[in-house]
C-alpha cells in the first residue's frame, strides 16, 4: 500500500486541478491515413480532433460499398460522424446500424417498436440521467463498438450532447499519470438505483445488476482498429482499481475522469428533428445536456455489439 501511495504522491494524483490543465493535441494525433481523401463522402470537420458532419448522403437508401466503406474509415478517423435532415423508420435505424455488426438488446431501458431501439424520452415529470461523462454499457465483458442516435423530437433550445476523444483524454495525460495508468484493471459494473425509486427503469436496473456481475476492463485499452491507446474509466460505470484501496481508486478515478470534461478534447452538437450522431463508443465518452426542462426530448439509439478490450 505504501508503494502504491508514493507512486499515486509521484504522479500527482491529489494536486489541485489548476495543474492538471489539459495539453494542446496537434491534429496529426489522428489514426494513420487521416487526411486522405474522401472521393464518395462531403465531411466537415466540427473540430480539429474529433467530430465530423457528412452531408449529401440519405441513410434511409442502401448504402453502397464504396460509401459504406468511406463511413467506416471516417467513424474510426473522426470518431464521430453527425447527420442531419434524416427520415428514418426504427427499423430502418436498426438495418443502418447493422452495417457495423450485431445489434445490443440494452439490458435495462425503455424499447421502441423493435427490442434492438432503445427509447430516450424525457421531460418535466422523467428528467434526464445522462448528464454524466460515461461511455456506454461499459459493465458488459463486451461493450458496444458503437452507438447510433436519431432525434425524434427535440426541445426548441437546449438538449445539446457532447463527445470527448478518450485517446485524446489519454494522450493528455503526463508521462508520469501514463506510466502509472498503463497496465492498471478498473471493475466497471452497472449502479445501484435508490430504494425508493420504483418506476419501471429502477426496477429493470436492479432486475439487470442481480444477472450481471461487475467486470474487469484496462484502464487503458487499445483500439483493435487503430491500435491507438484510450482512457477507458468513466463516472457512470467504473467503480474501483483492482490491488488500489478504495480511497486510492478514489483519488486516481477523480483525476482520470476529469480528462474527459477538457473542451480542448470535445465536440458539440446541436440536434434538429431527423438529425443523427453514429460514435465509436470505444474511443469516446459523451454527456446529454440537461438544460431544457420542462421542454420534450424523444431521442432512439441502436448500439452495436463490440469485442472485449484488451
Amino acid at each position: 500500500m505504501a508503494v502504491r501511495t508514493a507512486l499515486l504522491e509521484q504522479a500527482g494524483v491529489g494536486r489541485s486541478p489548476r495543474s492538471l490543465r489539459p495539453t494542446l493535441l496537434a491534429r496529426e494525433f489522428r489514426p494513420d491515413g487521416a487526411g486522405v481523401p474522401y472521393r464518395h463522402l462531403d465531411l466537415v470537420p466540427q473540430s480539429r480532433l474529433i467530430g465530423a458532419e457528412v452531408r449529401g448522403i440519405d441513410l434511409a437508401r442502401e448504402l453502397a460499398p464504396d460509401v459504406l466503406a468511406e463511413l467506416k474509415r471516417a467513424l474510426l478517423e473522426w470518431k464521430v460522424l453527425f447527420f442531419r435532415d434524416q427520415r428514418l423508420t426504427a427499423r430502418q435505424h436498426a438495418d443502418l446500424a447493422r452495417n457495423w455488426g450485431d445489434l445490443e438488446d440494452h439490458p435495462f431501458l425503455p424499447k421502441a417498436e423493435i427490442p434492438e431501439v432503445v427509447r430516450l424520452e424525457h421531460d418535466a415529470s422523467h428528467p434526464g440521467t445522462e448528464n454524466i461523462w460515461h461511455s456506454d454499457v461499459s459493465f458488459s465483458r463486451t461493450p458496444p463498438l458503437g452507438s447510433m442516435l436519431r432525434a425524434v423530437t427535440v426541445p426548441e433550445l437546449g438538449g445539446d450532447t457532447l463527445w470527448a476523444d478518450m485517446t485524446a483524454a489519454y494522450e493528455g495525460l503526463s508521462a508520469e499519470i501514463r506510466d502509472l495508468v498503463d497496465g492498471l484493471t478498473a471493475i466497471h459494473e452497472i449502479p445501484a438505483v435508490p430504494d425508493d425509486a420504483e418506476n419501471e427503469v429502477a426496477r429493470n436496473i436492479r432486475a439487470a445488476r442481480a444477472r450481471h456481475q461487475p467486470v474487469e476492463h484496462p484502464v487503458v485499452r487499445t483500439h483493435p482498429e487503430t491500435g491507438r491507446k484510450i482512457l477507458y474509466v468513466n463516472a457512470v460505470f467504473t467503480t474501483g482499481i483492482v490491488g488500489f484501496t478504495q480511497e486510492e481508486s478514489r483519488d486516481l478515478l477523480d483525476l482520470l475522469f476529469r480528462q474527459a470534461a477538457h473542451p480542448e478534447y470535445q465536440v458539440r452538437f446541436r440536434w434538429e428533428p431527423g438529425s443523427i450522431a453514429f460514435w465509436d463508443n470505444r474511443a469516446t465518452q459523451h454527456y446529454a445536456v440537461s438544460d431544457y426542462y420542462p421542454d420534450f426530448r424523444l431521442m432512439e439509439r441502436v448500439t452495436v455489439i463490440g469485442d472485449r478490450p484488451y
